[in-house]
């Protein structure tokens, strides 16, 4: 896969400076030969996100891209999947669309301050993400033998393992604060957001719908409690396979069609829209291009 940058690079957004005033200074040895006195008080910049974005040499006119990760996740989970093929950015990429990837608050490449947030980070384990994300069932994690007909690339699960990080619980206004200060900055955008993305996406529609051209929302952990929030905004709501494995994902699954039949501008596309076996990493599975190329099918079908 190939493609020319016109631009590429960074920024942070969001975020604020936390004064310390409290604590006490003391002599910390960083290195065999440096030691340092650490003074704990101070002014720190916390709670920002960063961005990376990337122009295509031949950009296709209309808004940009922003894609927003889900929970325990960072902006990496677009860029490649476990197995090294192209992730959505690349694909976005090749279509000509303009991307900025969301490190959100407390996550990735954002960073975070320790004892900032109420409670304690949660790491996603193995076993969790196996049953969550329906690659398999409960007993077939030892073995690694996943739902017959599996897309996602099983055999690099742990590889896949190695990009969650931690998250706190009590950070989604901060992370769609971080979100809007995204699309201050780019203007409205097309937010393609993951699971708990969507949460963030979502709120941060309801707070300024005017810097949203649409939503795709890939098996999202939330929805708005009406369809008025979302102004008229075309909405995809995209699902995988394997729901009927578990009746949390039923229920979420009931919600998602309900949604989309009360929402005007909403399309519901479940597993039947695509091939069969997707897992809750839609945009990692092999069919991943088939998906992506559907939701964007499927949006313009709504804006016509």
């Amino acid at each position: 896969m190939t493609y020319a940058l016109k631009d590429f690079g960074s920024y942070t957004v969001g975020g604020r400076l936390l004064h310390v005033t409290e604590g006490t200074p003391r002599k910390v040895q960083f290195t065999r030969s440096v030691s340092f006195t650490v003074d704990p008080r101070g002014h720190f910049a916390v709670e920002h996100a960063y961005v990376q974005y990337f122009v295509p040499q031949d950009r296709r006119p209309g808004p940009p891209v922003v894609l927003v990760h889900g929970g325990g996740m960072s902006g990496s989970c677009w860029e490649t999947t476990p197995d090294g093929r192209p992730g959505w950015l690349h694909l976005l990429l090749t279509l000509g669309y303009e991307v900025h990837v969301i490190d959100n608050v407390e996550r990735g490449r954002a960073g975070f301050a320790p004892g900032l947030w109420d409670g304690d980070p949660f790491l996603r384990s193995l076993e969790e993400a196996w049953s969550l994300f329906r690659i398999g069932p409960a007993d077939g994690f030892p073995t690694r033998t996943p739902f017959p007909g599996q897309l996602f690339p099983v055999d690099q699960f742990e590889t896949f393992a190695q990009s969650f990080v931690p998250r706190w619980l009590g950070t989604t206004p901060l992370q769609s604060a971080a979100l809007l200060s995204v699309l201050d900055r780019t203007g409205p955008a097309l937010v393609i957001c993951h699971s708990q993305g969507a949460e963030v996406t979502f709120d941060a529609l309801a707070a300024a719908p005017d810097l949203f051209d649409g939503i795709i929302a890939v098996e999202p952990s939330s929805l708005p409690e009406d369809t008025q929030s979302l102004s008229g905004r075309p909405v995809v709501i995209c699902a995988g396979d394997f729901l009927d494995t578990d009746p949390d994902w039923q229920a979420r699954a009931q919600g998602w069609e309900q949604f989309a039949q009360n929402a005007k501008s909403t399309r519901y596309l479940d597993a039947s829209a695509f091939t069969p076996g997707n897992s809750h990493m839609m945009m990692m599975d092999a069919n991943n291009a088939e998906v992506l190329n559907g939701a964007l099918n499927a949006l313009a079908t709504i804006r016509v």
